[in-house]
């Protein structure tokens, strides 16, 4: 990061720095990747910060010229490295997400196969896990929850192995999030859109502390 103007790794819009397609990588190489990722954007945040501006702050006096108490071409190539950046760690996030959802299909998959090779037992019911039991109504700046795209007023249908049914008065929350410290988290949550229909939104998160903020997630939930 000495010099920002010669970015280390170069920007690319897959997900990957080394010209590898995200969908080309198995699940440690994303989560690697991931944690490579939030660094460089951490580390870019605190540049910005260093010059008392952010992704929004105007670079200009009120008459059109450069501001004259500012770094401007630092600035704007910082800016510049975090819009690619955030571009690479969506398209990673979206492999990350394909690759739970297989595990999970998976793993469900396995106990039948099992249960298949044995005597029939009587059939028990589904895991109802489209039923919301926690609220979003606070979210960190520049916390994992945020980074994973948690928003104020979403629904949490199942976070981890918890869900409506074994929750426990939101207990089981923290307790998934203690046994995934630096692991993906598939989250399933119900969200209101503008024109106030309500959409299913799947979004993985990672736990992890030092991340500026107190807890390992950075955000506040409500029981449903």
């Amino acid at each position: 990061m000495d010099n920002l103007h010669a970015p280390t790794v170069a920007a690319t819009t897959n997900g990957s720095s080394n010209g590898v397609p995200a969908s080309q990588l198995n699940f440690q190489q994303l989560l690697a990747e991931k944690d490579r990722l939030e660094s460089e954007l951490s580390a870019l945040s605190a540049v910005l910060d260093s010059h008392g501006v952010n992704m929004n702050t105007g670079l200009t006096t009120f008459d059109g010229y450069p501001r004259a108490d500012l770094d401007i071409a630092q600035i704007r190539t910082t800016r510049a490295r975090i819009i690619h950046l955030k571009n690479d760690y969506k398209a990673l996030l979206d492999a990350l997400e394909k690759q739970v959802h297989a595990r999970f299909a998976e793993a469900a998959a396995q106990p039948a196969t099992v249960q298949s090779q044995a005597e029939p037992s009587i059939p028990q019911p589904m895991e109802d896990t489209s039923t919301p039991f926690a609220q979003v109504n606070g979210v960190s700046p520049g916390s994992p929850a945020e980074a994973a795209g948690l928003r104020v007023g979403d629904k949490i249908t199942r976070f981890g192995t918890a869900n409506w049914l074994n929750h426990d008065k939101l207990a089981k929350i923290p307790e998934v999030v203690a046994q995934n410290e630096g692991r993906a988290v598939a989250v399933t949550l119900l969200r209101e859109t503008s024109d106030g229909t309500t959409e299913r939104v799947s979004l993985i998160v990672t736990p992890r502390p030092n991340w500026g903020g107190r807890g390992m997630l950075g955000c506040h939930l409500l029981p449903l």
